[in-house]
Order: C-alpha cells, then structure tokens, then sequence
C-alpha cells in the first residue's frame, strides 16, 4: 500500500471545555462570524469534543458529539464519562441539547469508560456512534432520530486500547473506513499501548469489518486522534505520531496519503 507521510513536532496541549462555540466563514475568506454557544449555560461543564468529530448529516442537521466528565456541582470528575450529541438543523445558528447522556456497562453491569465519540451516518437514516472504552475493545450504539437519542451501548468486537478511532464512509457510499490501534493479537491485560496504527473497511455499515492492514508499525510509536479527508481519489490521515517515552506522547504530528485504490488491494 503506497503511502507517502510528514513529520511536524510540536507540543500540543490535550485538554477538555467548559462549552464550545461555532464560528463560520467561508472558504478563502479571513472573517469569521461571532461564536455561536452550542452548549447552554445550564449544562456548563467539562467536556471533550475530538479533532474532525463535527458530522453534517444527509438532511443537513449538524451533529457535535461529546463525552462529558464533570458538572459545577461534582466534587470529583467521571472520568468514565457520559456521551450525547448536541445538534443543529439550522446550519449552526441555534442548538439543541441531547434527550439525556448515555453511560456504558459490560455484561455483568460494570461501568465501562465511554469516551471521545464518533459518529458517522448510515445507508439506512441511522447514525453509528463510536467510543473509546476501557475494556479492550471498542463500543457502538445506534440512533434512530438522527442523534437525540441512542441505543444501550454494546461490545463491537475490535480490540483497542483505550484510544479513539476515527470512522468515515469512503467516496461514493458503499464502504465505511475504520481507522484505530488494533489490538486483535493481543490478549485484553496486553491491549494498553496505541501501537500499531492500521486501517479496516466494512461494507456491511459497520457490522463486521475486513482484517486490520498497518499504516504504522513502530512498536515504540504512539498514534492516535486521526482526521480523514478525501481529496483527488487519495484518502488523507492526520494523526498524532508521536513516541512512548515520558513526555513524548503527543509530541509531533504525521500527514499520510494513500491512494484509494490502494485500500481495496490483498495485503
């Protein structure tokens, strides 16, 4: 698979928000509009919204998909999280608040970490979320109302340490990619770092998914928090790239292009 990649250091600082705001312009234009609260003053808190995780659905409601750690009236932050989206159907100007937000248990009842979602929109009208967990594996829920509210969150099979993935429907509508740290030869006490990075296609909306081909493979390596963009027939990564040693973590970024029709060639 031909891939072509660069390297900028920097030293980015990871860290939640109290609210978040909206501001627009159009392409090649230097202003910008005031910012738009998207979450209320009476729902101030600490949360996380990821990198490239805004979502226009196909009817044009925008989805902001968040996880939330703490409340003005919490002594202590949950940092297993709870997950919701905020959206709006009048391109940004007002938004609305989800029906409630969502927590996560495993099959003994558990609280499991749900953490720095995803969504992405299915063939059928339904949206696909995405979390982070703390169980080894990745969990999914399914909306039927384009975002307000979601089913149970469940087990979706791919092996991950406790890092993000990022999902993205390919051009043209019939695959979606996954890009995440995959995990499937490890045992779940060894799923801990976020090495390798690869890639995956389902054409099943997500219900299973071919098998992990590697875009990163250094064991030493630290990938995670992946942007995609299509552009020219090349699908575009923007990754974190960065190191295990102490302080290393998130220490440079990495720009990779990979052909299209490369996704679709027997490793």
């Amino acid at each position: 698979m031909a891939t072509r990649s660069q390297r900028r250091n920097h030293a980015p600082r990871h860290r939640g928000a109290k609210g978040f705001a909206l501001v627009a312009g159009r392409a090649g234009e230097t202003d910008w509009s005031e910012p738009t609260a998207i979450i209320p003053d009476p729902e101030i808190g600490y949360y996380v919204l990821n990198n490239d995780r805004v979502v226009a659905l196909g009817h044009g409601r925008l989805l902001v998909p968040v996880a939330k750690h703490h409340a003005p009236d919490q002594e202590k932050a949950d940092w297993n999280g709870e997950v919701g989206c905020y959206f709006s159907d009048d391109n940004g100007k007002t938004w609305q608040s989800p029906q409630r937000l969502q927590q996560a248990f495993d099959l003994a009842g558990k609280r499991v970490a749900t953490q720095e979602p995803r969504v992405v929109e299915l063939k059928d009208g339904r949206v696909l979320l995405w979390v982070r967990t703390g169980a080894g594996e990745l969990f999914r829920a399914h909306s039927s109302d384009r975002g307000v509210t979601w089913s149970p969150f469940v087990p979706t099979g791919i092996a991950s340490p406790h890092s993000p993935a990022s999902i993205e429907r390919l051009p043209g509508g019939d695959e979606l990619l996954l890009v995440w740290n995959d995990h499937t030869d490890l045992p779940l006490t060894e799923r801990k770092l976020r090495t390798p990075l690869s890639l995956a296609l389902s054409n099943d909306e997500g219900l299973t998914w071919s098998p992990g081909r590697m875009i990163e493979a250094d064991p030493k390596g630290w990938y995670c928090y992946t942007a995609i963009e299509f552009l020219d027939h090349n699908l575009l990564l923007a990754y974190v790239a960065g190191q295990q040693a102490s302080g290393k973590h998130l220490s440079a970024s990495r720009l990779t292009r990979i052909p299209l029709a490369d996704l679709r060639e027997k490793p």
